[in-house]
């Protein structure tokens, strides 16, 4: 029997949040704790963490959920904190990917190393398990997703400026202060909506405009794949870090993409397989909202015609058309092969696809169409790295470097086009 999140323990709980996105995660924790809760972002990396992972989980269990169960006892343990007041969040999607069983299987791993008297909160828009001191609000709901805006902005507008910034450091130095800045807005309610996140959004494109650069040719490089390896540095063994080390300039496709897929999904089904006509209208009218937002984003980007600004979901979407059907929507599903096609049509050729071993919507929907996506577009390099607590980091940096020297390969020739 699973220990509930009760409301006495809101007063005095610490809350741990796996950390999947530095960049996003960092802005919306400051949602909850705005709202009342004592909320830590994890950062415990090292060999301990897929230890602790691999003790509890069965290792046939795909590689995220090793490390987010041994992040999370890794830092019980050894992180200071008091087992009996703390708790757990962990998403919980309720679609067919085994990411669904994700809490189960942390309670299990609980319960093996005597700990099970930690409650874990299911983190779930459909209500699939409930805690009585811990609620989603509207409120709340609308801050995270503005809070998710605004750090695929700073991702994106980042990775653009920081390969090739005069002075170190200056890219990273904003994305710090814009973290506070909107951390202290979403405290005093004020800058997760209308003319206010217009007028934020237009002031980060701004300032990172004015971030002095050197003009030179890099590799392009996109990354792709399963949602937790493509953002956490400690599921892709700082993946972006290593590009940016091997003179790349990086391109990771947005997280709100995600979101909207999930969204698009529901009327999907409803096409496929029937359901709720009010249902399907609703959520139809919830995505045209947000692509006004998302429209907005994309528009303070071309302000300085300085920064690739990525095309809308619902373009996006259109270059699956006559490649993958619609209804493929396991895990990231049609998506992923999307955003291969997306990240090739903005410039970045050069593809990493990051997935957990023995994931199957990622074999299918990315390995399994690099084929068709390399005839789509023929000047596409696409390299699948497989990631698991056995797969040797030399061997995946390799596999890189060598999608790498055909990259500058074709970069060095005047024929080619990276």
């Amino acid at each position: 029997m699973s220990t509930p999140f009760t409301k006495e323990m809101k007063k005095d709980y610490t809350i741990l949040i796996p950390n999947m996105s530095p960049i996003h995660f960092n802005i919306a924790k400051e949602v909850f704790s705005n709202h009342g809760y004592n909320v830590v972002l994890l950062d415990n990396q090292g060999p301990n963490v897929i230890r602790e992972g691999l003790r509890y989980v069965h290792n046939d269990i795909c590689y995220p959920a090793q490390l987010v169960i041994g992040q999370f006892i890794d830092a019980i343990k050894h992180g200071g904190y008091d087992s009996d007041k703390v708790a757990l969040v962990i998403t919980q999607t309720g679609g067919g990917c085994r990411a669904s069983n994700y809490i189960f299987l942390l309670r299990k791993a609980l319960e093996k190393c005597n700990l099970s008297q930690i409650p874990v909160i299911s983190l779930n828009l459909k209500g699939m398990e409930k805690n009585p001191g811990f609620k989603i609000t509207p409120f709340m709901l609308l801050q995270t997703y503005s809070a998710f805006i605004y750090g695929d902005l700073l991702m994106a507008l980042s990775n653009q400026i920081r390969p090739y910034e005069v002075h170190k450091g200056e890219a990273d130095a904003l994305v710090a202060k814009w973290t506070a800045y909107l951390s202290d807005c979403f405290a005093h309610n004020r800058g997760y909506i209308g003319w206010a996140m217009k007028r934020n959004l237009n002031r980060i494109c701004a300032e990172f405009a004015e971030i002095e650069r050197r003009e030179e040719v890099r590799i392009k490089v996109g990354i792709v794949g399963e949602i937790y390896m493509k953002y956490s540095p400690l599921g892709n063994n700082h993946l972006q870090e290593y590009l940016e080390e091997q003179g790349c300039e990086v391109m990771v496709p947005s997280m709100m993409g995600f979101l909207y897929y999930g969204i698009d999904n529901a009327i999907t089904d409803r096409k496929y397989y029937g359901g709720r006509f009010i249902s399907a209208n609703a959520t139809q009218y919830i995505l045209r909202l947000m692509y006004k937002v998302e429209k907005m984003s994309r528009q303070a980007m071309m302000k300085s015609g300085k920064f690739t600004v990525p095309i809308p979901y619902t373009e996006m979407k259109k270059l699956d058309e006559g490649l993958i059907d619609y209804g493929v929507k396991m895990g990231e599903g049609w998506l992923l092969t999307a955003e291969m096609l997306d990240l090739v049509h903005s410039g970045y050729h050069n593809i990493v696809c990051a997935q957990p071993f023995g994931c199957l919507p990622n074999h299918i929907c990315a390995k399994g169409m690099i084929r068709a996506v390399t005839e789509r577009s023929k000047d596409a390099n696409i390299v699948p790295i497989d990631y698991d607590p056995s797969a040797t980091g030399v061997n995946q940096e390799n596999r890189i470097k060598l999608m790498l020297a055909i990259a500058r390969e074709k970069l060095e020739n005047p024929k080619g086009n990276i």
